[in-house]
């Protein structure tokens, strides 16, 4: 069975504020679900639902098919998660922690040497494994902490918001790696737009603690950013006439505007062109294409379209 996460009629009321209503959601198989939505929409309470850290006032919050508040323990077997900004203690190392965690979620000692090199090894962590954690960047502890979520060799990982913090670099290198997790399901909070466009195949939109809109980034887009992604192809030569036309006729590309003299603004069709397909169309053209940028993110026309009163 594919791994998945589903929320059947979920709320959750503290006092008389309603964090979540009637939240329908249901995420199936192995992929990374962008969950978007304004400060205080809803995201964290209902990661926290999912992790059994609070209780929904209603509805039923369902891993794999297990629901959380009849069954926790079997619910989470096969679920780990980062919610908010876990901390690990400074004076230990990443294998000392790694091994605690180990020893607390029940992985076999005979296994926990294995699991902690290979989670180690997967956040590109090796060469700092034996090394105090107080000195490490803040990218470099959430790298550590992204490690921690795949000890138990789960099937469903929980994000929320994992680059909250980070410079750069840090943000980067935590991108890379959840990208990485591509045979699990992935759930992950953001309020950045561009990160979600980059890492996720799906996104979930919240507001007011209700359901907007699920589905692929590229159908988000089309139905509500005005039917096209955005992009800034670069050229190694200026650009001509003929090399415009050349570059409207790849397939997926609505219009072409040029931009300064290297570079052509393109609007495509992301129903039928993802910007891998349209960088490998442009290349096949031999028109000189060095680069291409998403300029005014598809996905944000359509979160502005969809979220107005919070803005």
């Amino acid at each position: 069975m594919p791994p998945s996460l589903e929320a059947v009629g979920l709320s959750k009321k503290f006092g008389n504020f309603a964090a979540l209503t009637d939240l329908n959601l249901k995420l199936q198989g192995a992929k990374c679900v962008g969950f978007l939505g304004p400060n205080g929409a809803g995201k964290t309470t209902t990661m926290k639902i999912f992790t059994g850290l609070i209780s929904a006032s209603s509805g039923r919050a369902l891993i794999n098919g297990v629901d959380v508040s009849k069954d926790k323990k079997g619910a989470l077997a096969s679920c780990t998660s980062l919610i908010e900004t876990p901390e690990i203690y400074s004076s230990l190392t990443p294998k000392e922690a790694l091994t605690m965690l180990c020893a607390i979620r029940g992985v076999p000692s005979s296994e926990r040497n294995k699991r902690i090199d290979e989670a180690i090894g997967r956040v590109k962590m090796q060469e700092w494994e034996n090394k105090k954690v107080g000195s490490f960047s803040k990218g470099m502890k959430q790298r550590i902490n992204v490690a921690s979520t795949l000890l138990s060799d789960p099937e469903v990982i929980i994000l929320d918001e994992p680059t909250t913090g980070l410079d750069p670099r840090g943000m980067t290198e935590v991108r890379d790696i959840v990208k990485s997790l591509d045979d699990r399901l992935v759930f992950m909070s953001s309020h950045l737009l561009a990160e979600v466009t980059e890492v996720c195949d799906e996104v979930a939109m919240i507001d007011h603690g209700k359901l907007l809109v699920y589905d692929s980034i590229g159908a988000v887009t089309a139905k509500f950013s005005g039917g096209g992604g955005n992009v800034d192809v670069g050229f190694s030569h200026p650009v001509e006439a003929q090399t415009i036309s050349i570059v409207g006729s790849v397939m997926g590309v609505l219009s072409v505007i040029p931009g300064s003299e290297r570079h052509l603004l393109l609007k495509f069709d992301p129903k039928t062109t993802s910007q891998e397909k349209l960088f490998e169309g442009l290349a096949a053209m031999r028109v000189g294409v060095t680069s291409l940028k998403e300029t005014s993110s598809g996905l944000e026309d359509a979160y502005l379209s969809l979220i107005k009163e919070t803005l």
